[in-house]
């Protein structure tokens, strides 16, 4: 059975740092790509994509977090991390991690339908 789940979320100040896990179970992160989305308390619906990284190591950042978040994989521990850092109060959201077993084509990697695999998500409040 295939898991992800999701921790290292809380509250921290502007400018601040954290650093999420998403740790997979079931599956091989050699034959997986792993998606990071957002969803921000006032968006019931829309999950806004992150960062992304294949199995090959090719990575890629929404445009509101590029450089300042960097998305990292361990194979050995099976576990994709998001380190954030000078995050924004705008970065208030609940953070998933998902999961396909086949690396996407860049036009498709934002798309929640691309994945087949999510995690419950974890809280990351940002205060100003």
């Amino acid at each position: 059975e295939v898991q992800l789940v999701e921790s290292g979320g809380g509250l921290v100040q502007a400018g601040g740092s954290l650093r999420l896990s998403c740790a997979a179970s079931g599956f091989s992160f050699d034959d997986y790509a792993i998606g990071w989305f957002r969803q921000a308390p006032e968006t019931q619906t829309e999950r806004e994509g992150v960062s992304y990284i294949s199995s090959d190591g090719s990575t890629y950042y929404g445009d509101s977090v590029r450089g300042r978040f960097t998305i990292s994989s361990d194979k050995a521990k099976n576990t994709v991390y998001l380190q954030m850092n000078s995050l924004k109060p705008e970065d208030t959201a609940v953070y998933y991690c998902a999961a396909v077993p086949r690396p996407l084509r860049v036009l498709v990697i934002w798309l929640r339908s691309s994945y087949d695999y999510w995690g419950q998500g974890t809280q990351v409040t940002v205060s100003s």
